[in-house]
């Protein structure tokens, strides 16, 4: 006999009004707003290598973990897809639920520790409309992606604080937003209306749309902002498929310049892969992202700080770096 399912017809779900949050926009972060004046020689380095990039038509990827949604650095990451400085941008599944619920109510975030207690934890209703829009996005086209879909329809839709919507920008300007869940990882799976097999086709779509934009990677640059396992496996995986196809082509892709920026405390010689006695060889992102996929020409930068310090901070150089060179 097989095992039986959990009915989630049963649940009691509540609406967003009766949960609270513990972050709203006031986080959000002004462009003038810098933490610090102090610009570190590797965010020098990838502004440069970014401007570069662009000149010469190479990718510049975007990968973030949820928490930069959270950190409120919205308006850097929208300035900086407008001006043709990112042109993709990856995020896990936490991450559309943040622009989501901030683009809808201008809030976003619980806490689990509260809301576990009781099982109210991520069954929130206004939230769980994900799930309708990318339901029903794989009905209209199976070839759709999950980032763009969303995009659309926050860009289209009644949200009032839209204006700070990374998905809904992105939409605006054309620049693919791919979205790399994880079965069960998010809270929008636990609801009535979450169909796995939608959600899993317009996730696989975004997989092989970040892919293709890996394939133009050579002199570009790939940023990982605050993701230890989304981040580097996702683009393990597309880097040697591009590799692949280049390789038949008697093409290279093997000179760009990747950029790590978390809390992680890596030392001084992380161009160096860690023994694997040491937990540090198990922080993917150091030996993938840092050492393994940039050892034949390409070179990875490491940051240790906040997401409302290192980004800006790249946002700030970028302009520096711009007006030396076009003033």
């Amino acid at each position: 006999m097989p095992s039986p399912l959990f009915d989630r017809s049963a649940l009691k779900i509540k609406h967003l009004h009766e949960r609270i949050h513990d972050l709203d926009r006031s986080v959000v972060l002004d462009l003038s707003n810098l933490a610090s004046n102090k610009v570190r020689e590797e965010i020098s380095a990838i502004a440069r290598n970014i401007i570069s990039a662009r000149e010469r038509g190479s990718s510049v990827v975007l990968m973030l973990g949820g928490h930069v949604i959270r950190a409120g650095v919205q308006k850097f990451i929208i300035d900086l897809m407008s001006r043709g400085l990112i042109n993709c941008l990856s995020m896990n599944g936490a991450g559309i639920i943040h622009d989501f619920e901030f683009a809808m109510i201008g809030a976003t975030t619980e806490s689990v520790a509260r809301y576990i207690q009781t099982g109210e934890f991520g069954l929130w209703k206004e939230t769980a409309r994900l799930n309708d829009i990318i339901n029903q996005a794989y009905i209209k086209d199976k070839s759709a992606g999950m980032g763009e879909s969303i995009g659309e329809a926050i860009e289209n839709g009644s949200f009032a604080h839209k204006e700070i919507s990374i998905l809904a920008a992105a939409f605006r300007k054309n620049i693919p937003v791919t979205v790399h869940i994880g079965i069960g990882y998010d809270i929008i799976h636990e609801h009535p209306n979450c169909d796995g097999a939608a959600m899993g086709a317009l996730s696989f779509n975004d997989f092989l749309k970040f892919a293709a934009v890996v394939q133009n990677l050579e002199g570009g640059v790939l940023m990982n902002f605050g993701s230890a396992v989304m981040a580097p496996e996702v683009y393990l995986k597309a880097l040697s498929m591009a590799r692949n196809v280049a390789h038949q082509k008697g093409e290279e892709i093997r000179k760009f310049s990747t950029l790590i920026c978390d809390l992680y405390d890596l030392p001084a010689n992380y161009r160096e892969e860690s023994p694997r006695d040491k937990t540090g060889y198990y922080f993917r992102p150091w030996k993938t992202m840092l050492v393994r996929t940039v050892a034949d020409g390409g070179e990875g930068y490491y940051v240790r700080g906040d997401h409302r310090e290192t980004i800006p901070e790249l946002w700030a150089e970028i302009n520096q770096v711009e007006k030396g060179l076009f003033k």
